[in-house]
């Protein structure tokens, strides 16, 4: 009593004398509150001065053998109080919160089994991870007790503190038995798992997993180090039937890897405990998917206002399972099973996938507003890097903001190839760590917070140090309540200062804000350093220097709701050019360009005599060499979401040359589901489409150049007039259609690939497919390529396999299949097929199937190859930072160049007429948010200019207009301008 300083005890009130008969010699006993409502008794105890202490009498104490139950544990459950036991309420979580009353019979027979299970003894140390507020937390403190074991109880604020919990747990107290819930247990991350929790020599012999999901056993095995020998236990059960239902030992990870279960079973009914599995009509599933009940004779409590309930009530838990085998798999509760686009979605199932993936610590799933699909994901830290490591000085800080959104990238890619585009989230939000609830579960609630914070985007004060630290300052004071004239010592601890976890996740959420950036150790250093640490730490990952030929940030522009994508206002629309184009007299010759991605550039009644159309040429041909090239911005136009699409260029003309009659335009789409058709010369919107899903596919121009075709997320492939945007026909495909149709001008097909694993050939004037083709294997993300002299199609898929068909019957002429997915689309514009590869390299193919040469980057390759126009070179560029000019016979290096970012994008080769330099030039994108302008004879850097956002969309010039779009949720026209070096002085 004087240890734990005892003072009060609740007691039932038809035993109070009772008690005060056992305890009078030994403390004094009066009366405080009664509760009738529990038929409870609060009284203070005070212990006597001099107490006469029987040494003769032993203590009971429940035992077990270590196998099984022992017959004495039996009937000391037999022989137990049929009273109230506790009474706690619902986290609620899972539902609106209640209060239970558990019997000592309902829990006794969770304490008895467990402890056998786990075999406890005395030698054991247990863990109180659990709030008292929390049942779990009952089991914690009685498996120990009557085990003779050692409870080890910590303050919350180490809880708050994961490298400094798990020194305490493992290192200077020895653990051996630890109950906690999943997403609390991930909070320590893979480092610490590995290296002292799941160790080789760990002291924990028991881990048993709790209140969430289990992970997968893949997963499971990441945490561990291959000899370590930890016994991991699932165990499940819901509060209103306290405390836990079932239980399975996981088989070691010599076992477990061999198994073929994608999830971890619920396990077996504990001791006194029912377990039944029914449909939605109440009948029972022994195979297939239905909800849990659980209850038993003895288990069962009350809740809320019930004064008695029936013996052996069984309770709806509102969790569903999928019975197999005998065996109950956890599917999700039944908010979080949810049906998008008609069909289903298990973000339970989602939520375990993606913390599956080795780029990801912890994950949650959640629904945002009943439409947006949201993944929050902490990202795994790298090895033993120390999160809050100084600073040397003086150091040259370099910018990572591109970082975060590669990692974001690579996750919903990989995501695209294991799910079905209805599955995959429509956000990725990187955080420093999953909010919690006091039970240690994720809170929802406060990551949606968080997903509005970050939507509202603060502007980031970057580049000045004094004002970084002001703000850390006042986001500091804010935090914790302190008034604006108080001084933040250097020195301080957050937690120290007052602060607690979900104050630390509040000051982080609003630093990352603040700074516009994400970052999984920020927590971390919130936790464990003083403020001076947090502030490096900042400034080591925002302060960048200034970037050669940047442009001051662009004004916000007033944006659209992009989460109401059905309104669509009416901004900047071109009444003239709604019909302009279907009211053209008959027969009038149509003459046109399509410019594309890598280059490519197709002619439609262009007379020669136009090539040379550049503006101010004839005053720049004396001079041309001597001439310098810049970059500026021209316009921008708001999308409303992330523009990771490529623009297409169509430029009319007319045979008779009226130059009022001349226009070209750019067309676009974005995330925000949109599609935008923007005057190429001013940005001024022609029109605006909202189609079913998001946009990642670049359009195409039917060989008339009246039609622009372009696939979406939601499987469908649509046919939308060039002038008016209005839908002349949708295609539906199986699948997302990520991939740019090739458009055949001989005959006019329309042929697209689609994440069903099919490539289509379509016909926009019949309004019917011609041909499909199963590609053997994995979904087309890339885009398919046709050289229509030859009638050779090529198709790259992400199962590996590259296949030349015929256009014209969609028959296999020949495939070669490697082992590694191809993102990259081929190119056959040199009469040889090169296309890039994710293991890094670069191959080039006969149209015979005959690998000729292949170079090796250091990276993946993404980017599509670009040919120049006379056949002799191609450039690739790499995730490894570089662009590559190959010779196109051999494959040898003539030139590379080293962006200050990753290569997703494809390069194009264009004139240098227009900007005075009689050679060619090349336009490239690197991820950072930089445009680069190259001299392609050496790949000498003439231009370059950043964006502010990252760039995987590739860019496309024209004349003096280089057209890209960024993820800030612009497209951008950026001009190229002349620099007379004679006029420099």
């Amino acid at each position: 009593m004087n240890q734990c300083r005892l003072k009060y005890c609740a007691v039932k009130t038809d035993l109070l004398l009772r008690f005060q008969t056992t305890v009078v010699k030994h403390m004094s006993v009066a009366v405080c509150v009664v509760l009738p409502m529990f038929k409870l008794t609060v009284v203070r105890v005070t212990l006597l001065p001099v107490a006469e202490h029987n040494q003769e009498t032993q203590p009971t104490v429940l035992w077990t053998d270590g196998a099984e139950v022992c017959d004495t544990a039996v009937e000391q459950k037999d022989c137990g109080n049929k009273g109230l036991a506790y009474v706690l309420h619902t986290s609620g979580t899972t539902g609106f919160p209640k209060t239970v009353r558990v019997p000592h019979k309902c829990i006794l027979p969770n304490i008895l089994h467990l402890r056998s299970l786990f075999q406890m003894t005395a030698d054991d140390v247990v863990f109180m991870a659990s709030p008292l507020t929390f049942d779990p937390s009952v089991v914690d403190i009685f498996l120990a007790l009557s085990s003779g074991a050692q409870l080890l109880i910590i303050p919350s604020v180490i809880k708050k503190m994961p490298n400094r919990l798990a020194q305490l747990l493992f290192k200077h107290h020895n653990t051996t038995v630890l109950q906690v819930t999943p997403t609390l247990l991930c909070r320590f991350g893979h480092r610490v798992l590995q290296q002292e929790v799941l160790s080789c020599g760990s002291s924990l012999r028991v881990l048993a997993l709790g209140g969430e999901a289990c992970p997968s056993p893949a997963l499971l095995r990441s945490w561990r180090h291959e000899d370590n020998k930890t016994l991991f236990f699932n165990i499940y059960g819901i509060t209103e039937v306290s405390c836990w239902a079932c239980c399975y030992k996981i088989p070691h990870s010599s076992n477990l890897s061999s198994s073929s279960e994608a999830s971890v079973p619920l396990g077996t009914p504990l001791m006194d405990t029912v377990v039944e599995v029914r449909d939605e009509h109440g009948g029972v599933v022994t195979e297939g998917e239905g909800q849990v009940f659980i209850g038993g004779e003895d288990r069962v409590c009350l809740l809320d206002d019930e004064e008695d309930v029936s013996p052996g009530t069984m309770r709806a838990t509102g969790d569903w399972v999928n019975v197999r085998d005998g065996q109950l798999f956890y599917l999700g509760r039944r908010d979080r099973l949810i049906k998008r686009n008609g069909k289903r979605v298990n973000l339970d199932g989602l939520q375990q996938l993606i913390s599956s993936l080795p780029q990801v610590e912890a994950c949650a799933v959640a629904l945002y507003e009943g439409v947006r699909l949201l993944a929050f994901v902490v990202a795994s830290t790298s090895g033993g890097q120390k999160a809050a490591a100084p600073l040397p000085s003086p150091v040259r800080l370099q910018q990572t903001s591109g970082a975060d959104g590669d990692l974001s990238r690579q996750i919903v890619d990989q995501l695209s190839l294991l799910l079905p585009s209805h599955s995959v989230p429509d956000t990725l939000l990187l955080v420093p760590a999953l909010c919690l609830t006091p039970h240690g579960k994720v809170d929802m609630e406060a990551l949606m917070k968080i997903y509005q914070r970050q939507k509202r985007g603060l502007e980031a004060p970057q580049g000045d140090f004094s004002k970084l630290k002001q703000t850390l300052q006042s986001l500091w004071q804010d935090t914790l309540g302190l008034p604006e004239d108080v001084t933040v010592d250097e020195e301080s601890n957050f937690l120290l200062s007052g602060g607690d976890s979900l104050k630390a996740l509040h000051l982080c959420e609003d630093i990352l804000s603040a700074v516009g950036l994400t970052s999984p150790g920020l927590l971390e250093v919130v936790f464990d350093g003083s403020f001076s640490d947090i502030l490096t730490y900042i400034a080591r990952v925002t302060l960048t220097p200034p970037l050669e030929n940047s442009t001051a940030p662009l004004p916000e522009a007033q944006k659209r709701h992009a989460y109401a994508p059905s309104v669509v206002p009416a901004k900047r629309e071109r009444k003239e050019s709604q019909s302009a184009a279907e009211e053209r007299p008959q027969g009038e010759r149509q003459a046109f360009k399509v410019i594309r991605r890598a280059g490519e550039v197709i002619e439609i009644n262009v007379r020669s005599g136009c090539q040379a159309d550049a503006v101010g040429e004839k005053d720049l041909s004396k001079k041309r060499r001597d001439d310098a090239v810049g970059l500026c911005l021209s316009w921008s136009s708001d999308t409303g979401r992330c523009v990771d699409a490529s623009p297409v260029l169509l430029v009319h003309e007319r045979t008779d040359q009226r130059s009022d009659e001349a226009k070209s335009t750019v067309f676009i789409g974005s995330h925000s589901h949109r599609i935008q058709a923007l005057d190429l010369d001013t940005g001024s919107l022609v029109w605006e489409r909202v189609l079913g899903d998001r946009i990642e596919a670049s359009a195409a121009v039917s060989h008339c150049g009246t039609l622009v075709i372009v696939g979406c997320y939601d499987g469908c492939c649509y046919f939308l007039c060039a002038a008016s945007g209005k839908t002349r026909w949708i295609f539906e495909t199986g699948d997302a259609v990520k991939s740019s149709a090739a458009v055949d001008p001989h005959t006019g097909l329309v042929i697209v690939g689609s994440h069903d694993g099919h490539v289509y050939a379509l016909n926009p004037k019949l309004k019917q497919c011609v041909w499909k083709r199963h590609c053997g294997g994995g979904a087309v993300f890339s885009s398919p390529c046709l050289h229509p002299s030859l009638r050779q199609l090529y198709v790259a898929s992400l199962g590996g396999r590259l296949l030349c068909l015929n256009p014209d019957s969609g028959e296999v002429l020949w495939s070669d299949s490697r082992d590694v997915p191809f993102f990259s689309s081929p190119n056959c514009s040199s009469g040889l097929v090169a296309i890039g590869s994710v293991d890094g390299n670069i191959c080039c193919y006969s149209n015979t199937g005959r690998l000729m040469w292949q170079f090796s980057t250091k990276g993946p390759v993404f980017s599509s190859p670009c040919v120049s126009p006379d056949k002799q070179r191609l450039l690739c560029g790499s995730h490894d930072g570089h662009l590559y000019c190959l010779n196109c016979a051999d494959g040898s290096l003539v030139w590379t160049f080293h962006t200050s970012g990753k290569v997703f994008s494809s390069p194009c080769v264009f004139d240098g007429s227009a900007v005075g330099r009689s050679g060619k030039l090349v336009g490239l994108a690197s991820t950072d948010g930089t445009v680069w302008i190259l001299d392609a004879e050496n790949g000498q850097m003439l231009a370059s200019h950043s964006l502010p956002g990252e760039l995987f969309s590739s860019p496309v010039v024209y004349k003096r207009s280089l057209v890209i779009g960024c993820r800030n949720d612009y497209v951008y026209c950026l001009n190229l301008t002349v620099k007379d070096e004679a006029q420099k002085d």
